[in-house]
């Protein structure tokens, strides 16, 4: 995960999640296409800065995987056993 500084989180990033949580923003297919246009719109058309995005992309999903499946599956092996 971009451990990014505390004035950027704190400044800009937080309100933006803030304002998408305001909104009842949901991860059905609305997530992917704010994500998809927002990509769209600010990234100049090239191979690597498409890749670029991507990368930001997968890397968000791995850190998902990481730090809230992991020990989501943890409990729940704990709970039913293990397979």
């Amino acid at each position: 995960m971009p451990y990014i500084s505390k004035d950027k989180r704190i400044g800009k990033c937080d309100e933006i999640v803030q304002l998408m949580k305001d909104l009842n923003i949901q991860i059905d297919g609305e997530l992917n296409y704010i994500l998809y246009r927002f990509i769209k719109e600010t990234t100049e058309p090239g191979y690597n800065r498409y890749k670029n995005a991507i990368g930001e992309l997968e890397c968000c999903k791995l850190e998902i995987y990481r730090r809230l499946v992991g020990p989501y599956e943890d409990v729940a092996k704990e709970r039913n056993g293990d397979v």
